[in-house]
């Protein structure tokens, strides 16, 4: 009781009023205003900062008209081979010979093209209706090259028209020459079916690999052209590789998405 009588009396004596209040110490105002610069630099940094995003998907390097599969009209057994993959063919070349109860026959190509995979092999025996090649469209051998990719889900949706794209060829090796260069062309509208894949790209295999995550958006990438370089085409290296790249060949491609700022992720 007396220690609280004493602590009473010192509160209300005259000599204590005129001390000094302490609101903060030194340590909690300079806490304080790294505080308030952070949030100041941050929201500087959401209104006029920007953030870009890429999104990757596979694909193969193609001509822009597809390929097509060359299925045997006649069974029988193959007697000669007359045609070498990689060769342009005209309209109605014969590619095959097969003996058939009534003599020989040939396989002729539908239509004129690049034989890109030839199946039958002298003695195998097919049937009508049998897959035996596949032609890629293409009228003379320079035309240029394309990149299709297959983009899963909803992800084609974000993919803008002119988007600059980075491609990773599979046969050439990324540390030493670099990345394809390309843009984006066009956008399916609509999610494609394997039987779509297939009937374009004219492999089955290929197309039940793009559709493993469920039916994709097929995304047209043009590449860019160079004279300096072997290939026809540029490259994030300065020459690219000392060699040509030949369609069906699968890439990676690295899609740069359009620029936004973040402030317009809280917008709605």
């Amino acid at each position: 009781m007396q220690f609280r009588q004493k602590a009473l009396s010192k509160l209300q004596s005259p000599e204590e009023l005129d001390l000094p209040v302490r609101f903060a110490r030194p340590q909690g105002r300079l806490v304080l205003a790294v505080t308030v610069l952070v949030v100041a630099a941050a929201t500087f940094w959401a209104v006029t900062g920007t953030v870009s995003s890429k999104l990757s998907a596979p694909g193969i390097l193609t001509r822009a008209e597809g390929s097509y599969v060359l299925q045997s009209p006649v069974a029988g057994q193959v007697t000669e081979v007359l045609a070498e993959a990689g060769r342009l063919l005209p309209p109605g070349a014969p590619l095959l010979t097969v003996r058939t109860e009534q003599g020989d026959r040939p396989v002729r190509a539908v239509t004129g093209g690049r034989l890109t995979t030839l199946v039958a092999r002298v003695g195998s025996v097919v049937t009508t209706g049998a897959d035996v090649a596949t032609l890629e469209h293409a009228k003379n051998p320079d035309d240029p090259l394309v990149a299709v990719l297959y983009v899963p889900g909803t992800g084609g949706a974000s993919i803008p028209v002119g988007a600059p794209v980075d491609l990773t060829v599979q046969s050439v090796p990324q540390r030493q020459f670099g990345v394809l260069r390309g843009r984006v062309t066009a956008v399916g509208r609509a999610p494609q079916t394997p039987a779509q894949i297939s009937g374009f790209l004219g492999d089955k295999a290929l197309a039940e690999q793009f559709s493993r995550q469920g039916n994709p958006v097929a995304v047209l990438v043009e590449l860019e052209r160079s004279a300096t370089t072997k290939s026809g085409y540029r490259w994030s290296s300065t020459d690219g590789p000392p060699y040509a790249v030949d369609s069906t060949t699968p890439v990676t491609g690295s899609v740069r998405l359009a620029v936004q700022r973040p402030v317009d992720w809280l917008l709605p």
